[in-house]
């Protein structure tokens, strides 16, 4: 963990030696600002806004600002003084714990220095939207599916065969909208683009290729992982819709489960023809994109939700690859050891 907080935090140096700090609670601290609009972005080439670079979201998951918000904090976007001061000092003692000590000169600092420079670093949750900062509660027909859909984390003693396990779990995609949020390890973005196309390379499993300036999608008969995205640009934010998700029971990580463990979404959620994703991407200074994304789907979820985060630039951070199905025995594994469960369980019935 220390090591890919490291390999992240050049920024965080750069913005305390300019005297950057985090974004002040306003006096109504239910109250979420709009993105900035005010940043002329470095254009590419052919005239673009250049988003292209590498942006890790390792330190929002490691501070442990949770994608839902704590029922407690009602419909505060922000903590109050003294839940910001926990969180500072908390990510003190992760520091400390990992023998790390910041180092302004050698442009290395820990967690603290994240929480204390970033916007995000006094939020009470991604979501903003509905006001209480939580996902809306699921339909009954999806609260039926997600009982019935298929998990490593759901199924104890249970996994016979590849169709009880999720499509994470099979190195196959996190899903929509999950691949987009950041979690414990490996959720880096690497931007690249061309004239045209916007291509979003995540550090696990998934290549986005967005067309630019193409309207329509295709025929809904079409489905895939990642759906069908197109983008546009809406002055200097690119905004990107995606339909033609695949549809079912089981088709990506479930967001609902980050409250449980801010960092990491587990289990399948389930997902209906009628999924929408709109994304906006806008540079708000050099080495910072402010990422929004609503996601519908009226037959699983009882109203839309959205959720802002702010990806930090650090082009140093190097993605390998992440080669899931190479000498995975995890499936192999889990089907065996299930099976064998099983028998003994049977055997110790029948004596």
């Amino acid at each position: 963990m220390l090591v890919s907080r490291l390999l992240g935090l050049w920024l965080a140096a750069s913005l305390l030696a300019t005297g950057a700090r985090a974004q002040d609670a306003p006096d109504n601290l239910t109250l979420l600002p709009p993105v900035r609009s005010d940043y002329d972005p470095p254009r590419t080439p052919w005239g673009d806004p250049d988003l292209r670079g590498t942006w890790p979201l390792q330190q929002i998951a490691d501070a442990e600002v949770p994608f839902q918000r704590a029922e407690a904090a009602g419909d505060r976007a922000w903590q109050t003084d003294e839940e910001y001061a926990e969180r500072i000092a908390a990510a003190e003692r992760s520091d400390a714990g990992e023998g790390f000590e910041a180092d302004l000169a050698g442009n290395s600092l820990g967690l603290a220095a994240w929480v204390r420079t970033s916007p995000d670093g006094r939020r009470t949750s991604m979501i903003f939207d509905p006001a209480n900062g939580r996902l809306p509660p699921l339909t009954p027909s999806a609260e039926a599916l997600l009982e019935a859909g298929k998990s490593s984390w759901k199924n104890t003693g249970h996994i016979d065969w590849i169709s009880d396990l999720d499509a994470f779990d099979r190195c196959i995609t996190r899903g929509l909208p999950s691949i987009m949020m950041p979690r414990m390890l490996n959720n880096a973005v690497r931007v690249f683009q061309a004239p045209g196309f916007v291509v979003l390379k995540m550090e696990t499993l998934d290549t986005r290729i967005i067309p630019i300036g193409v309207a329509g999608h295709p025929s809904q008969a079409v489905r895939t992982w990642m759906g069908d995205s197109r983008g546009r640009w809406e002055g200097n934010t690119l905004v990107i819709e995606t339909t033609n998700i695949k549809d079912g029971d089981g088709t990506g990580s479930d967001p609902a489960r980050l409250a449980a463990s801010p960092a990491y979404a587990v289990g399948p959620i389930p997902v209906s023809k009628a999924a929408r994703l709109v994304e906006r991407l806008t540079m708000t200074g050099p080495d910072r994109i402010a990422y929004e994304a609503t996601y519908s789907d009226p037959e699983v979820f009882t109203a839309d939700w959205s959720a802002r985060l702010t990806w930090p630039r650090d082009d140093s951070y190097q993605m390998f690859e992440y080669a899931c199905h190479e000498g995975n025995q995890q499936v192999r594994n889990m089907i065996n050891s299930s099976r064998a469960q099983r028998r003994a369980d049977a055997a110790a019935a029948d004596q």
